[in-house]
């Protein structure tokens, strides 16, 4: 995977002051750096999560088509460890899908990666969130050499890469503008690094961030436009929380204002009393978005939202562009020059907003184009199916379908072919009530390493028959935990399985 330097501060804008790089840190210069790239180890995390049961935005038009790439490249591999690993993910899976994808963010940049995935610094403790994945290294390590995740790596590089290269032109265009603002004479400070991740087997339209000792790291996933606002926002957060924390006694000084944020709901739900520098720091962002953006409304709806000190910043910025210092000696008299009692009056007029401003992004869907006509043994198995579809549901006779599947073994000798033709019959049997030779097919089609939708609906018949046996029950339950287990499972298999979990008994035929 090739790295993608950046060169962040124009020479011109400062005299005498090289320039920093979006790159490796040059032990020869004291100046920090930072890279876009991919993360192997993430990369890792997220095959095993694809492979447990994390589908969020897999139906999204934004989503990447390398996610299905990876799910289809592994599905049929035999892969002993992938058992445990799916049900640690998914017993210790969050509701919330943006925390699931952020706890693996986490764990990867706090691991040393392969092949143990043990912690980078065991001396240091983990956040909370993490915790739940204590015992994912050694699975990881595991799964990294079962499913030969080396290969698959470099496999998938150029795909890496293309998303690399479409990225890096809008991104460094983005954080020079946010140095040249503020007139930054580095790209960061001394011994911290800006590193931002492309990672395309996360759902779709994320852009995630996590500190970790120096470094402030960005995540972005699958975007329809490319977030370089929503990564020079967490840009600006790396450069200027240095500073408000600097400065915080300064900033101390203005927290009665706080009380007026405690109207504004979603600002309140978001920042106690003890995070006041925290919400002046995202006020004083909002304020330089709005004026690299020129467009002053984009204050007054950060003021509704609860961001109650953007108003006040936005008018001393005003003045800091016409002046020469940078921002990290300009904002002592920034702070100094906010007039408490001015913004008071100005907050007690704010109806202030319970919804965020919605940005919708328009996707233009791929052209539709109509599938080639089926021959063959493609057609002669359609034919079974709809043959099937159209009788299966009564006692009528299906030996049109039954036929069909017959003759398909006759038209191929593949076994992705024979799973489905016996998958076919073992219905077809199922619809007669022949029930012994229903379930003697089903695990006839399973021999045949069929893909995962033929697997899954395998072994959910299979539970389901196991329920109409006398003391099946416990059976019933394996299988149906089994096909909930299978890469890709289909949504309705999920729904029917998860149904035949949580019910006592069933007696469907």
């Amino acid at each position: 995977m090739r790295f993608l330097p950046f060169a962040l501060i124009a020479a011109a804008v400062f005299t005498g002051s090289a320039a920093a790089q979006f790159g490796p840190v040059d032990s020869n210069t004291s100046q920090p750096s930072g890279d876009l790239n991919a993360n192997r180890t993430l990369f890792a995390v997220m095959v095993a999560a694809n492979l447990s049961g994390y589908d969020d935005g897999m139906n999204l038009l934004t989503n990447s088509p390398l996610r299905q790439k990876v799910r289809d490249k592994l599905a049929n591999q035999r892969i002993a460890s992938l058992t445990a690993l799916r049900s640690l993910l998914r017993d210790t899976r969050p509701k919330d899908p943006a925390s699931e994808l952020n706890r693996y963010i986490q764990f990867a940049i706090l691991s040393a990666g392969p092949p143990d995935y043990k912690p980078a610094r065991s001396d240091l403790p983990r956040p909370p969130s993490v915790e739940p994945l204590n015992d994912l290294p050694e699975l990881l390590a595991e799964f990294d050499k079962e499913a030969h995740l080396d290969d698959l790596w470099k496999e998938f590089q150029p795909e890496y890469d293309a998303y690399l290269d479409q990225f890096a032109p809008p991104l460094r265009r983005a954080l020079l503008e946010a140095n040249g603002y503020l007139r930054n004479d580095s790209a960061g400070y001394l011994g911290s690094r800006f590193l931002v991740w492309i990672e395309p087997l996360g759902a779709p339209n994320q852009v995630q961030s996590f500190t970790y000792m120096e470094n402030y790291n960005v995540v972005v996933t699958p975007f329809a436009e490319i977030p370089t606002n929503d990564v020079r926002h967490e840009y600006l957060h790396y450069l200027l929380e240095p500073l408000t924390n600097k400065y915080s006694a300064e900033l101390q000084t203005k927290s009665a204002l706080y009380d007026y944020a405690q109207n504004a709901p979603l600002v309140a739900e978001a920042y106690q009393r003890s995070q006041w520098v925290e919400l002046a720091t995202e006020c004083l962002i909002k304020a330089i978005e709005a004026r690299l953006a020129r467009k002053p409304a984009m204050v007054d709806q950060a003021l509704r939202e609860g961001y109650i000190l953007t108003p006040a910043f936005a008018e001393q910025l005003a003045v800091f562009e016409s002046q020469e210092s940078a921002m990290r000696v300009y904002l002592p008299d920034m702070i100094d020059k906010i007039d408490v009692k001015k913004e008071q009056k100005r907050l007690a007029k704010v109806q202030f907003v319970s919804e965020r401003t919605v940005r919708t992004i328009h996707v233009t869907p791929p052209p539709v184009v109509a599938p080639p006509p089926l021959t063959g043994v493609a057609k002669t198995l359609d034919d079974a199916e709809k043959e099937l579809n159209a009788h299966g549901a009564s006692d009528r006779k299906v030996d049109g379908a039954k036929e069909l599947f017959l003759r398909s073994l006759q038209e191929s000798d593949q076994n992705s072919v024979h799973a489905r033709s016996y998958y076919g019959l073992a219905r077809v049997a199922y619809v007669e009530h022949d029930l012994d030779t229903s379930e003697r097919l089903f695990h006839k089609a399973l021999e045949l390493d069929p893909d995962p939708v033929v697997k899954s609906w395998c072994l959910f018949y299979l539970g389901r028959l196991s329920d109409n046996m006398q003391g099946g029950r416990e059976q019933a339950q394996e299988f149906y935990k089994s096909a909930l287990a299978v890469p890709g499972v289909p949504d309705q298999v999920r729904k029917l399985a998860e149904q035949g979990l949580n019910q006592p008994t069933t007696n469907t035929k």
